[in-house]
């Protein structure tokens, strides 16, 4: 049984597990056991005889040189020799005139031999054959594994057949052993195939015999553990098969439990098995060291290059000393250090200190061993779509330049329609944990078909965001904005397009909740987001108002590869009409995180010059299927929406768009392209749209 130690009390079978053997090709004989063999006696008075003294020295070797044959005198017990010396040959011999060719110069042709085929003389095929596996629920599982379906079929000579053959009888017995089928046996043969003289056969016969079963199960420890405390957490009962994959699992769970509910330091130790083949019974005991129950005590750290001091370190930790010892929140502690990216190498780990706690438990402090990573990042974004082009961001970060967690980040945007610069400086963990306090500046430039406009922006905004390595159940941001905008518009009271410069005062809201099981590449759960964002434009006179939008989205596995996916966004503006609005703050529909199909902003009314003007309120919808193979998938989709000028969205005259999308799927999420045309095309909007970017649609 893989990972169980056991004790097989009872003798082997006879012949049970020898491997079978193939035939050899050419006969052995061998002498009858009862016939003796007489030497010949005139041979034998032939052969010299020994020197009675055999300690005599050897004669002195001759000089072999070009001397007359010298004949060394017989001395009892020695074989007389002669050695001869041949002269040098003549100069003028033909066959030592010229001198000897190097044997680079030949060339051996490989001979070629009609109507033979050498891969086929190379190789061998055959077939693999499986019985009594299947009884059990090993077959597929043994097929995996197996050394003879891993070869494919083939191989270059009957002897590896053979020997994979022997490799599988092993396998197809530790597999039945797994399972509790302790007097199982296997066998191989190897044979032609009666079906193909030119392929060979290799079965593999398993006989599983008996289930055994747990009979006695014994937990020996300290006597001071609560009773029924370990045997809860093992769950291994009398009469249990005795399978590696529940025994393994089961003392698993114990490791797991334990520290979780406060005895950080348990070991177990080596199991036995004491098997009765009379009775197919196994007694199980297992050795536990439980160690102390313990508390949490203070936290102290070390390492070559630390980032934290103790102070930070604790005001990440979801405990308070004194409360009972819990794994689960020092993993969430290790957890929480990962996550803020500033470590080469980070580890948390109880040590003992000896200090008593209540109700006689030990005070174990939480040992932070850090190592200073690289604090700098660069990275990049681009992507293209059909309206807004090509669009590029780079950004620069450093994520401690003000300890602890103080970020200054400095990004760019150059695109087609958009570029920008702007800074921010960011502190994440600020005052308590996941709470992140920013502060940004920027100035922007957008060209787009609904407006053309100059931006500065400043803000400030306090948050709780999830991200790939922390997906949170709940987010959400506040904050405050201070926008002045140069935009230009049409003017319906003048007929004409002319500019205008708006001072912008926002107090903007977000609260989003998450059960989808990926940031990038969600497959299952749902997610709700609403935004509300109080606002005030001053253009002559102040204009308060209010920007709502509500948003949801659900996924759906219809299978392992197969993943349906939906969203419905609403919003509206109350409080100004829609020309009283800065372009830049109405709401617009169309592009590739809209309705795919049209171009950027490219849904709603339009002026009187055929731009689009946006409106007060808007609802979309999207559908699609997700199917993925390998790294690779193919997303058809079908998106609908519409924007009004009035304050709801009426549902009415609805506009839609189809497509196809291509995703390559990376370790960072995937890479997306979608290709879409509208339904109903009308003139003047995009017959085909191209949308390239990271991530999924929606």
């Amino acid at each position: 049984m893989p990972g169980l130690a056991c004790a097989q009390v009872s003798d082997p079978k006879p012949g049970q597990g020898a491997p079978a053997s193939l035939p050899s090709s050419e006969p052995v004989q061998t002498a009858p056991q009862d016939e003796t063999i007489v030497p010949d006696a005139e041979f034998e008075a032939a052969l010299p005889k020994l020197s009675d003294d055999i300690n005599a020295p050897l004669e002195p070797m001759q000089d072999f040189g070009n001397k007359p044959p010298v004949t060394q005198p017989a001395t009892p017990g020695a074989v007389t020799s002669q050695i001869e010396s041949f002269p040098p040959p003549a100069a003028e011999d033909p066959a030592f005139a010229e001198p000897l060719t190097p044997l680079a110069q030949f060339k051996v042709e490989p001979v070629k031999i009609e109507g033979v085929d050498e891969e086929k003389i190379a190789s061998i095929r055959y077939s693999t054959v499986v019985e009594g596996l299947d009884k059990i629920g090993l077959e597929d599982r043994f097929r995996d594994l197996s050394a003879l379906e891993d070869g494919d079929g083939k191989a270059a000579n009957a002897t590896m057949v053979a020997a994979r053959a022997r490799e599988d009888e092993k396998l197809a017995l530790r597999l039945m052993q797994s399972l509790g089928y302790y007097d199982g046996t296997a066998v191989s043969t190897v044979e032609q195939n009666p079906k193909n003289s030119g392929n060979l056969r290799a079965t593999i016969t398993a006989t599983p015999g008996n289930l055994y079963r747990l009979g006695e199960v014994k937990i020996v420890s300290d006597p001071t553990v609560p009773a029924g405390l370990l045997d809860k957490e093992l769950n291994l009962n009398p009469g249990d098969p005795i399978q590696a994959e529940r025994v393994q699992g089961a003392e698993a769970n114990v490791s797991l439990r334990l520290p979780q509910q406060g005895y950080p330091f348990i070991k177990l130790g080596e199991r036995d098995i004491l098997l009765d083949e009379e009775t197919q019974r196994g007694d199980y005991t297992l050795p536990v060291e439980l160690g102390p129950r313990s508390v949490f005590g203070a936290i102290v750290t070390e390492g070559r290059r630390p980032v934290f001091e103790v102070d930070h370190i604790e005001l990440l930790r979801r405990y308070k000393p004194g409360q009972i010892y819990d794994a689960r929140k020092v993993d969430d502690l290790r957890e929480a250090l990962i996550a803020t990216s500033l470590f080469s190498t980070v580890a948390v780990e109880p040590i003992r200190t000896g200090r008593s706690g209540p109700d006689g438990t030990e005070v174990v402090d939480l040992r932070v061993t850090q190592n200073r990573g690289r604090p700098r990042t660069l990275a990049g974004e681009i992507g293209y779509s059909t309206g807004q082009g090509f669009r590029a961001e780079g950004s620069w970060t450093h994520r401690n330049l003000f300890p602890p967690e103080g970020a200054l980040i400095a990004s760019a945007v150059l695109g087609t329609q958009e570029q920008g610069v702007s800074g921010t400086f960011r502190r994440s963990n600020a005052g308590q944990r996941d709470r992140t306090f920013q502060i940004q500046a920027g100035v922007n430039h957008s060209d787009y078909a609904a407006f053309e406009s100059y931006t500065g922006t400043l803000a400030v905004r306090w948050s709780r965001d999830s991200t790939p390595i922390w997906q949170k159940r709940w987010t959400y941001f506040y904050g405050a904005e201070l926008v002045g905008s140069n935009e230009d518009q049409y003017n319906f009271n003048k007929g004409a397009r002319d500019r205008g410069t708006w001072l912008i005062a926002a107090l903007p809201s977000f609260v989003g909740y998450d059960t989808s099981d990926n940031l990038l590449n969600p497959t299952r759960g749902f997610r709700i987001k609403a935004n509300v964002s109080p606002e005030t434009s001053v253009r002559g006179a102040a204009r308060p108002y209010a920007r709502l939008m509500l948003e949801g989205t659900a996924y759906y596995p219809v299978s392992s590869s197969i993943v349906i996916a939906g969203r419905a966004r609403v919003g509206s503006i109350p409080g100004i009409a829609r020309n009283d609005l800065p372009p830049s703050r109405r709401y617009y529909a169309g592009g590739g995180g809209s309705v795919r199909g049209f171009g950027y902003q490219e849904l709603g009314p339009r002026s009187p010059d055929g731009r689009p003007v946006g409106g007060r309120s808007l609802n979309e919808f999207a559908l699609e299927a997700r199917y993925r193979f390998g790294n690779f998938g193919i997303v058809p989709f079908v998106d609908a929406g519409q924007v009004y000028e009035g304050l709801y969205p009426t549902g009415q005259n609805m506009r839609f768009g189809a497509g196809i999308g291509g995703r390559l799927y990376t370790n960072f999420g995937p890479l997306r392209v979608d290709v879409a045309t509208p339904i109903a095309r009308k003139p003047g909007e995009s017959k085909i749209a191209l949308y390239i970017s990271i991530g999924q649609a929606f």
